[in-house]
């Protein structure tokens, strides 16, 4: 299926979230990032400060905009989901949006983040409960948070987070960016160094350009296969 749907003109992708969507414009940094390979995508953002999936059910935005419009990819995202009962939460929700967004023709895919800079502790539940969202709604998972972590372990001085410990960086995004792009395109993530490249080079140093997008690639590559692992 997802073959098939890479083999259309344009990529039609709808991104459903909050402010770990809408910062630094990570739904524009993929279509860059897959435009440099050969991939056109076209994007479109429903995002609004601190909602979840059943935040933007309730609102009915996100649903009218899956019925209506023809999406390949619908990329759902909400907060770390840690905890065990809002794990639960988190996969009845994407399973309700799984539904609707197949309903109308498109592949639902969540989006993994990332606990918060102070809540280190929470890294294994935050990736089980999207892992098990994923599966439950046999959706596509975009590992970004377990790249993110990955990262973080290997070279610990990279600023993938923003100056509130949460949200990410530029550096951050362009991680998110990568593991989005690499997910839904089923590309190896060095296919869009050149662009990964250029973007990140507007926030790191020149000296530590090379080694920084190294360590993405390989934090992106390690996520995405074959899965996410708890540790």
């Amino acid at each position: 299926m997802i073959a098939g749907l890479l083999a259309a003109s344009v990529l039609e992708v709808l991104f459903v979230g909050n402010s770990l969507t809408y910062a630094n414009d990570l739904p524009e940094k993929v279509a860059s990032l897959t435009r440099s390979a050969g991939v056109e995508m076209k994007v479109r953002t429903i995002a609004f400060p601190d909602h979840s999936l059943g935040d933007h059910w309730a609102r009915g935005d996100a649903a009218k905009a899956i019925r209506t419009g023809r999406f390949d990819f619908v990329v759902l995202q909400q907060g770390p989901s840690a905890a065990p009962e809002n794990r639960e939460i988190l996969r009845a929700d994407a399973r309700r949006f799984a539904a609707l967004i197949r309903e109308h023709g498109g592949r639902p895919a969540l989006y993994l983040v990332w606990p918060s800079r102070q809540r280190a502790g929470d890294w294994d539940g935050v990736v089980a409960s999207h892992a098990a969202a994923a599966e439950s709604a046999d959706a596509t998972l975009l590992p970004v948070g377990d790249a993110w972590r990955r990262a973080l372990s290997c070279d610990p001085p990279l600023a993938l987070y923003g100056r509130d410990g949460f949200h990410p960086s530029a550096l951050g995004t362009d991680l998110a960016a990568l593991v989005i792009a690499a997910g839904l395109t089923q590309r190896p993530p060095s296919s869009f160094r050149a662009a990964l490249t250029i973007q990140s080079s507007r926030h790191v140093p020149p000296e530590r350009v090379g080694a920084t997008v190294t360590a993405l690639e390989e934090s992106a590559a390690q996520a995405l296969s074959p899965a996410p692992q708890t540790r």
